[in-house]
């Protein structure tokens, strides 16, 4: 593993242990070259999953990249970065449960958006006003009030 200090190939990992929801092992390890400490994490990958974006190019997936969407969307919210980790990995557990090796970008947001809903609406909105393109105000007004009759007792 390079060290992301100093870019020596010589690191050691220094201790081991499964993340709290034991989707991934974290790893603390130690550069031999600068002596920094840095942590990785190590998931189970099952296939080379793509993504078929709107445009019609197809691109890697990365959860890493998943996971900071989300994150921006949760920005000064009271959302813990555990919980983005968590909902990135049942995103990751539906898009590997598809079985489908390509997946459409629009999927993905829209379980982002499953997710979003059920822990913070501020943060469901402003995901969904990028992802849906909002252009006006009337467009968050129907994502509001989507949103409340979801939440309502008679729904």
């Amino acid at each position: 593993m390079r060290c992301p200090y100093c870019g020596s190939l010589d690191t050691q990992v220094k201790d081991s242990r499964p993340t709290e929801d034991e989707t991934a092992i974290r790893r603390r390890r130690v550069c031999a070259a600068c002596e920094r400490r840095f942590t990785t994490f190590e998931r189970v990958q099952l296939r080379e999953m793509t993504v078929l974006k709107r445009s019609g190019r197809r691109i890697p997936f990365e959860r890493e990249k998943l996971e900071r969407s989300i994150g921006i969307a949760c920005r000064k919210r009271p959302v813990e970065p555990d919980q983005i980790s968590e909902m990135a990995s049942r995103i990751v557990r539906k898009i590997e449960g598809s079985g489908e090796a390509e997946i459409p970008s629009a999927t993905i947001g829209e379980f982002v958006m499953e997710e979003l809903k059920t822990v913070d609406s501020v943060a469901y909105v402003r995901f969904a006003s990028v992802y849906r393109n909002f252009r006006e105000m009337r467009d968050f007004e129907v994502a509001i009030a989507e949103l409340a009759n979801e939440n309502s007792p008679d729904a």
